[in-house]
Formats: structure tokens, C-alpha cells, sequence
């Protein structure tokens, strides 16, 4: 069946997005032809206006409006405390889990050979700024527990060892090829609360 090039353009948008194959992103895209263009057009915009307004916070590196994050403003958060993750949505569960006080940084992703991601295509540089700028008295490696996450942690940790800075890592609360963004509250908890010494 001959599509119009506009829907084969929107077919392969929408396959960008993490587990959207062909099958799946002819069914959004008709869909939202068929069905629900108003739905479509409410995308469309909310799209426009986040990629225009949000940026990268100068702290932290996770997403914000503004040149520093709520997060990073905060006069309630433990500024000698940095806890590094993968990504913003990991950022978020440590934060929904409500038993972290202290500041984050993001490293926007982790070391994957495989997929061509190397240190320099992480914010390593910026993290060791910050921590040779910063008084911090302890780094938490909340890195996925995966092979990738595993080898970024100890990366990080050959990174800021010479630092004086007491590095530990999230406990095994976190089972091994567990991802933070899908874990319950509570193992998150237990992860951070019997995070140890590396």
C-alpha cells in the first residue's frame, strides 16, 4: 500500500521513540490521523513548547526551564552530598522515593562500547569541574546495576578517587539488570539506605 510521504514521515518519527517498531508506529499514526487529530495537535505543541523552553540545568546537567533546577536551588537540600545518576527519569524515581535530601548530577546516559557511547559522550568533565569547584563530601554512584551501568560506576569512581571524596554506591537493594526509573519506593529505600563504602 502506497502512503503519502507525509505519513511515512510521521511513521518514522514516532519509530525514534524506545520499543515503537513499524507495526507499532503505523497504529499511533493512524490513529492519531484517524481518530484523534486534536490529540495529535496537543502533541504537536506540547513538543514545540518543551523543546524550545527547556534546557539543561548548568548544576546538574538534568532538564529545567531555568539556568539551575528547583533542585539545585533549594536551600533544603545537603549541598556536600551528590548523588550521580544515568538520567532525569532515574533523577525522578530517587526523587519520588522521597529518602535522598541531598543534590544529583546527570550524566545523561552511561558507557556502552557496543553502542558507541564513550566517556566524552557523557558530562564526565563537567562532574569533575564540579566536584574539584564544589565542597562535596560524599558521592553516591546510583548507576543503573547493568553491565553498562556497572562499568560507567566504576569509571566515575577511577574519576574522583584522587578527589579526597568518600564514594559509595547504592546498595543491592537494586537487583542486578534493574533500571531506577521502574523501582518501587520502597527498594529504593533499602538501596540508599545501605548504600557502602567503594
Amino acid at each position: 500500500m502506497n502512503h503519502s510521504q507525509s505519513i511515512e514521515t510521521l511513521r518514522q518519527a514516532l519509530r525514534r521513540l524506545p520499543g515503537v517498531g513499524p507495526k507499532t508506529a503505523q497504529r499511533m499514526a493512524f490513529h492519531l490521523l484517524e481518530r484523534d487529530r486534536e490529540g495529535a495537535q496537543v502533541i504537536a505543541d506540547a513538543l514545540n513548547e518543551t523543546l524550545r523552553k527547556v534546557i539543561r540545568c548548568k548544576r546538574c546537567n538534568t532538564f529545567s526551564e531555568k539556568e539551575l533546577c528547583d533542585i539545585c536551588t533549594s536551600p533544603r537540600r545537603d549541598p556536600e552530598v551528590l548523588c550521580i545518576v544515568e538520567t532525569p527519569a532515574d533523577l525522578e524515581s530517587v526523587e519520588q522515593a522521597g529518602v535522598y535530601k541531598g543534590m544529583y548530577f546527570v550524566l545523561m546516559g552511561h558507557l556502552s562500547p557496543l553502542d558507541g557511547i564513550g566517556p566524552d559522550d557523557l558530562a564526565l568533565d563537567r562532574l569533575s569541574d564540579l566536584c574539584n569547584r564544589e565542597h562535596i563530601s560524599e558521592v553516591i554512584l546510583a548507576t543503573n546495576l547493568t553491565a553498562e551501568g556497572e562499568a560507567t560506576a566504576e569509571y566515575v569512581h577511577q574519576l574522583l578517587s584522587k578527589n579526597q571524596i568518600k564514594l559509595t554506591r547504592i546498595a543491592r537493594g537494586v537487583p542486578m539488570g534493574g533500571e531506577l526509573e521502574y523501582l518501587d519506593h520502597g527498594t529504593l529505600s533499602q538501596a540508599f539506605s545501605e548504600r557502602r563504602v567503594i
